[in-house]
C-alpha cells in the first residue's frame, strides 16, 4: 500500500487552493470528490488543483468508494473538506446534507476501523454555522444570552436583531470556540457540528490527533463562480460588472468575516503539520466584522456601478452576525493578511480574465 495525504472533496475550492502545498510538502496526495454538477457544471477540474494530485471522482458517503481507496492507498494524513454547503438548502433538502456529511464522515471511519487504519492526523473543516448566532450581550443588564433563531415572523415584520430575554438593546459577540457554545440554526450547521462529534469521539478512542478548523466565509480566486448557494462576492461581482445595483438584504447591517482562500489554506497547512493538535476548534476568519453593505458597496465601486440598494428581502435560517476571534489562529501562527478590498479586487480580476462575468 502507498502512503498518502486524503483530502475529501479534494477538487472543491478549498482542496484546490490547498493541494499545492501538500504535493510540495513531499506528500502523494489523494483527493475523493464526487464532482457534484452544483459546483462543477463542467465536470472539469479546478485550474488551482495541483496537477500531481491523484483523482479519484467518487461519493464519500458509498462504501464501495472507501475499500477501492483502501485497496490502494494508505493515509497518513487526512484533510476532511468533502461537505455539502448550503446553509439555505439544506432546509430543504436535509437528506442530502446529512447524507453527506454525516454518513460520509461515518463511512470513512468504518472503513478504516476495518482495515485497522489510523492515521497520524485527522483535519476537518467545519464551520461557523455550528454557532448559529452564537453569543449576544443585553447592554442595558450586561448579560450575554444564546438568542432563539429569528423567526420568519419576526423577520418579516423588519426585526432583524436577535431578541434578548432581557429586553435591551443587543450587540453580537465574536465567535471564540473557547467561550461560545455550538447552537446552529440550520440543518447544515447542525450536520457539521455532528461531524465533529463523530471524529471526537472516533479520534479519542483510536487516539488520533484531531484538528477542527471552523471556517467564517471564505471567498477567493476559485470559488464556483456556478454555485448560487455559496459565494456571495462572486454574485456582487457579477451584478456589479454589469452596472446593475446589488440589492442587498435585510437593513445591510448583516455582519459576516470573509476571509480569503490564502489565508485559509495558511491555517489548513498549518493544522496539517501539527500545530493545532494541543488546541480545541480553531476559529478562522480575519477578526474584522464586514457588513453586507460595505461589502456591496467596496465591489461596486471596483466596477463603478451604481449605490447597493437595502432591499428588505430575507432568507430564513441566515444568522444576523458572525465574526472570529482569532486569538487561538494567531496561536498557531497564522495571522490573516488579506485584507477585503485586496481580496475583492484580486476576485474580480480572476472572474473577469475567465469570462466568468
Amino acid at each position: 500500500m502507498k502512503e498518502c495525504v486524503l483530502v475529501t472533496g479534494g477538487a472543491g475550492f478549498i482542496g484546490s487552493a490547498i493541494s499545492k502545498f501538500l504535493v510540495e510538502g513531499r506528500h502523494t496526495v489523494v483527493a475523493i470528490d464526487s464532482f457534484l454538477s452544483q459546483v462543477h457544471p463542467t465536470g472539469t477540474k479546478s485550474e488551482f488543483l495541483h496537477p500531481e494530485v491523484v483523482l479519484l471522482k467518487r461519493d464519500v458517503s458509498e462504501r464501495d468508494t472507501w475499500e477501492e481507496f483502501l485497496d490502494q492507498y494508505t493515509p497518513t494524513i487526512v484533510v476532511h473538506l468533502a461537505a455539502e454547503t448550503g446553509t439555505a438548502q439544506s432546509l430543504t433538502e436535509s437528506v442530502r446534507h446529512s447524507k453527506v456529511n454525516v454518513l460520509g464522515t461515518s463511512e470513512m471511519l468504518d472503513a478504516f476501523a476495518r482495515r485497522a487504519i489510523k492515521p497520524e492526523r485527522i483535519v476537518l473543516a467545519s464551520s461557523r454555522a455550528v454557532y448559529g448566532e452564537g453569543l449576544w450581550l443585553d447592554q442595558a443588564e450586561d448579560k450575554t444570552f444564546l438568542p432563539e433563531p429569528r423567526s420568519h415572523a419576526q423577520l418579516a415584520a423588519s426585526k432583524w436583531d436577535p431578541l434578548s430575554p432581557y429586553g435591551g438593546k443587543v450587540e453580537a459577540l465574536k465567535h471564540d470556540a473557547s467561550t461560545t457554545p455550538p447552537n446552529p440554526t440550520s440543518i447544515y450547521g447542525a450536520t457539521k457540528l455532528t461531524q465533529e462529534h463523530i471524529l471526537k469521539a472516533w479520534c479519542g478512542a483510536f487516539g488520533v490527533p484531531l484538528s477542527v478548523l471552523r471556517l467564517q466565509n471564505v471567498y477567493g480566486e476559485g470559488q464556483s463562480p456556478h454555485n448560487s448557494y455559496t459565494g456571495i462576492i462572486n454574485i456582487f461581482h457579477k451584478l456589479a460588472y454589469a452596472k446593475e445595483s446589488i440589492p442587498v438584504y435585510e437593513d445591510g447591517e448583516i455582519i459576516r468575516d470573509f476571509v480569503h482562500i490564502d489565508d485559509v489554506a495558511k491555517a489548513i497547512v498549518a493544522a496539517v503539520n501539527g500545530a493545532a493538535d494541543q488546541l480545541g476548534p480553531v476559529d478562522v476568519g480575519t477578526g474584522r466584522p464586514t457588513s453586507i453593505l460595505e461589502a456591496a458597496r467596496i465591489i461596486a465601486a471596483m466596477h463603478g456601478a451604481p449605490e447597493p440598494a437595502i432591499c428588505g428581502k430575507f432568507r430564513d435560517g441566515d444568522v444576523r452576525s458572525a465574526s472570529a476571534d482569532i486569538s487561538a489562529l494567531k496561536a498557531i501562527g497564522v495571522e490573516p493578511s488579506v485584507s477585503f478590498e485586496e481580496g475583492s479586487e484580486r476576485v474580480g480580476g480572476w472572474l473577469i480574465s475567465r469570462g466568468y462575468i
